[in-house]
Formats: C-alpha cells, structure tokens, sequence
C-alpha cells in the first residue's frame, strides 16, 4: 500500500487523500478501508503542503523612538470592539508617552476624521486636512 500510494502521489502531486483513496478503490480494484489507508497516508507525511503560503514581503518598522524630554512623544490609536447585539464600536485613545498617561478617550459607533484629530504614518492618515492641520501647528512625521 505504501508503494502504491508514493508512486501515486510522485505522479499527482495536487492530489488530495480523498482523490488517492478513490483511485486506488475504483480504478485499481483495492479494497483497503479508507481509515487505515489514511493512517498509513498520514505515516508517510504525504497530507503535508507541498506549497508552501507565499506570504506578503513587510518593511522593517521604524524604531520607537524614546522621549528624553516632555511633549516630545504623544502616541494616538484607533481600537474598535464589538456589542452583545453586533453594533461595533470604535475607541482613539491619545496617550502621553512620557509618563504613560492616557490623556484622552473618545469613543462612538462612528469616528469620521474630522472628529478626531490623528497624526501617524499608518494608511488611515492620509487625510488632507489633518495633514494640512499638523503642518500648521508643526507637527513632523
């Protein structure tokens, strides 16, 4: 049975156990039970991928920075959790980074940019007016 199964696995590599079993019972006339096929078929580590998951190439991040001083560092992000009865909710928190304070919350079913004021580097910050808002005030990225 081993046999059979390595050389038909060699032959179709995208084959399946399901598609093996039933070529081995229809087409070649076995009549192993699909359990003990499988155990032998698991043995033989033929059930693992043979592709691996090509996964997305990431930039390294930048470095937190640490702030040496007051108002240097004030970190702001978005969280969002979900009711009992499926209405979700979102929350943007601003913290003060140089004692680990958290200095504001707000929190609603709807948080539209201009309601909020964010200024990071991540895809939900692209919004003209806050950028405009933080160049006026000085505000580097």
């Amino acid at each position: 049975m081993t046999n059979w199964l390595l050389r038909l696995k060699d032959n179709h590599r995208s084959w399946s156990f399901g598609l093996c079993y039933l070529y081995l019972r229809n087409v070649r006339g076995f009549n192993w039970n699909h359990k003990r096929t499988y155990r032998i078929y698991k043995e033989l580590e033929l059930n693992l991928r043979i592709n691996p998951r090509k996964r997305l190439v990431r930039e390294k991040p930048e470095a937190l920075t640490v702030p040496k001083g007051i108002n240097q560092v004030w970190p702001m992000d978005f969280m969002h959790d979900q009711l009992d009865y499926a209405s979700t909710f979102r929350l943007f928190n601003v913290i003060y980074y140089f004692n680990q304070e958290a200095i504001g919350m707000e929190i609603d079913f709807s948080l539209p940019s201009e309601q909020v004021i964010r200024c990071e580097n991540g895809p939900k910050d692209i919004s003209s007016a806050i950028q405009n808002w933080a160049a006026d005030l000085g505000i580097k990225r």
